[in-house]
């Protein structure tokens, strides 16, 4: 759902690839060294890069992959220049994404979370029930236990419900400033938390920390923008006949429930919680089983910030949990981030309240390669739309379509740059790949290239367990990501949701079959087109049946701009302006002047 979006200060890559480095690093250093012989003043030639100054220096001073005792002597290595680089070009949120200097406070195999997870009334919550169900939470990079999760019954549902019913009655009267106030503490108090939370995040999710520093990173930013929505939210005035009038309130609903998702644990919670406490609303939030470990940081921190006790509460627990909420009376509304067989069952029980649901669902989504692209920012846009999350991603393109006369160059590269991606320990700043969520996934997805390999697809590279040099690793969930050929329509790889490092590559000829071929499916979360003609490009994003789509990129998700999908990928928006309509009603107010004019 990442995402490279620059803003004033900062770069959010809500998901991340390692061909950043490679888009950065290899093309200039070829260009550089290809000026550099080649012109004889080379100062008046790079007048326009001082800020690269560092790494130039670098190149003139010799550098080298310092592989052999010889390369040992040399002055820099390929690492060094790297960050010189990232230090002259990045902004300083993007470049303390990639490269921290601080002292890590945790490792992979050593963080052990024994405190509650469950918090309301303004604290975390003991379930001292013996009958209170206790299960396993495992690290994914190590395979060990990382804590056991107390899930929440119907006492302990209806417990943190009241709370964000009182919470409630105290919020909804706060002008818009006064909450503004309190979600921009909040999210100070995330940036201040920054290095603790994405750690947590990465011993409980896998992903790399780099990109959980950015989803750190766009958890705060939701919140900023939300709060500056809270400031501006106004009705409508209308002037009727004989100087009588109407207007609209847009008001909160009350106890809204945000369902998480494990693939973008802190980020859901506030993408769900930040609008729903900017239009007054009180949240119960309730993550997924497997990543239990960074919402009770956020209530914590909106705690921290002057929210009143149970403006946002956590419960732990699984289907039964989600049921008792979806089913509770005192809750207004429901916002579920998740697979498309729960996103139905959610919206059923929501019926039976007839109680709004805002529903973010699965995907298998299209890139559309045209042979006039760019194929080098093509390739990057394809491993971008792949491998973020280790495929892990509801909106990733894994559907790519590549016109038939550049497919040979198109996967020659795209499968060196696939090979090229580091797998390991996820909270190494050089790591590109962590480890898959939980065994079971890990699991599935390779039962999907098994698969795929029965069905006449070709594996050009990947698809396999991959096991770690590091000893305590030896048990994480990790594979190698996975490059498909030769797939046609009617393949279980082109059809069903993978949400794991597998690229199906298709070939197509003309436009027309291509957009065929892409809206072939009952999902429409996100699509994509590289093409430098910018008739085609905005012709075919008019035609394809999908609710985020991208132009020459892909990932981008600023919470400035909606994020949803069409046909059966869900209902609703998260982020922009528009989503303070899923989170408000709406009151009509007529004001008569005159006298009633009656009938009777």
């Amino acid at each position: 759902m990442i995402l490279i979006h620059k803003m004033s200060h900062a770069v959010n890559l809500h998901k991340f690839g390692d061909d950043i480095f490679y888009a950065i690093f290899y093309n200039f250093i070829e260009f550089y060294l290809r000026k550099r012989h080649t012109t004889s003043s080379r100062a008046n030639q790079w007048k326009s890069f001082s800020r690269l100054s560092p790494a130039l220096k670098m190149i003139d001073h010799g550098w080298t992959d310092p592989k052999s005792a010889a390369d040992q002597k040399r002055k820099f290595s390929v690492r060094e220049l790297k960050m010189a680089l990232l230090s002259s070009l990045l902004t300083p949120g993007l470049r303390g994404a990639f490269y921290y200097t601080g002292t890590r406070s945790s490792s992979s195999g050593t963080l052990h979370i024994k405190e509650p997870l469950n918090f309301w009334c303004g604290g975390r919550v003991n379930i001292k029930d013996v009958k209170a169900k206790s299960e396993p939470v495992y690290e994914p990079a190590t395979g060990r236990v990382l804590c056991s999760l107390q899930a929440c019954g119907a006492t302990e549902v209806d417990a943190a419900v009241r709370s964000a019913s009182a919470a409630f009655t105290v919020w909804r009267k706060l002008a818009g400033m006064e909450r503004a106030r309190v979600m921009l503490e909040a999210a100070r108090l995330i940036e201040k938390r920054r290095e603790e939370i994405a750690e947590i995040e990465v011993v409980n999710n896998g992903k790399s920390i780099t990109e959980a520093r950015l989803d750190v990173d766009s958890a705060r930013l939701c919140i900023e923008y939300f709060a500056g929505q809270a400031t501006v939210l106004s009705g409508q005035h209308v002037q009727l006949a004989g100087g009588s009038f109407a207007y609209t309130r847009r008001e909160p609903l009350g106890v809204c429930v945000g369902i998480g998702a494990w693939n973008y644990p802190i980020q859901i919670a506030a993408w769900k919680s930040a609008p729903a406490i900017a239009c007054g609303n009180s949240m119960v939030f309730k993550p997924s089983p497997v990543t239990p470990a960074t919402a009770v940081l956020l209530a914590e921190i909106y705690s921290q910030a002057g929210a009143p006790e149970g403006l946002f509460n956590v419960v732990q627990g699984g289907e039964e949990t989600g049921s008792l909420l979806c089913h509770h009376p005192d809750v207004a509304k429901i916002s579920f981030t998740g697979s498309v067989p729960t996103g139905k069952k959610i919206m059923e029980m929501a019926s039976r309240g007839v109680k709004p649901v805002t529903l973010e669902l699965g995907g298998k989504s299209p890139v559309i390669i045209f042979e006039d692209s760019d194929l080098e920012n093509a390739v990057r846009g394809a491993l971008m739309a792949n491998f973020l999350s280790q495929g892990q991603v509801c909106s990733n393109g894994t559907r790519v379509f590549v016109q038939s006369s550049i497919v040979p160059q198109f996967l020659k590269e795209v499968v060196r740059r696939t090979k090229a991606i580091l797998i390991g320990d996820p909270l190494l700043e050089e790591t590109r790949m962590g480890a898959l969520v939980s065994k079971p996934h890990l699991e599935k997805v390779l039962g999907y290239v098994d698969q795929a390999k029965k069905e006449g697809a070709r594996v050009l590279c990947g698809g396999e367990p991959f096991i770690p040099t590091d000893p305590k690793l030896k048990d994480g969930y990790y594979m190698t990501p996975c490059v498909l050929d030769g797939c046609t329509d009617d393949m279980t790889c082109v059809k069903e949701e993978i949400f794991g490092p597998v690229m199906s590559v298709l070939s197509f000829d003309t436009e027309d079959e291509v957009l065929r071929r892409a809206n072939d499916s009952s999902l429409g979360l996100a699509a994509g087109v590289f093409t430098k003609d910018i008739k085609r490009a905005h012709r075919v994003i008019e035609n394809l049946q999908a609710g985020s789509c991208f132009i020459n990129n892909y990932n981008i998700t600023p919470v400035e701009v909606p994020f949803g999908g069409y046909k059966a990928s869900g209902i609703g928006r998260e982020n922009g302006q528009v989503t303070i309509e899923f989170y408000s009603q709406l009151k009509t107010v007529v004001v008569e002047m005159g006298d009633v004019d009656s009938l009777f």
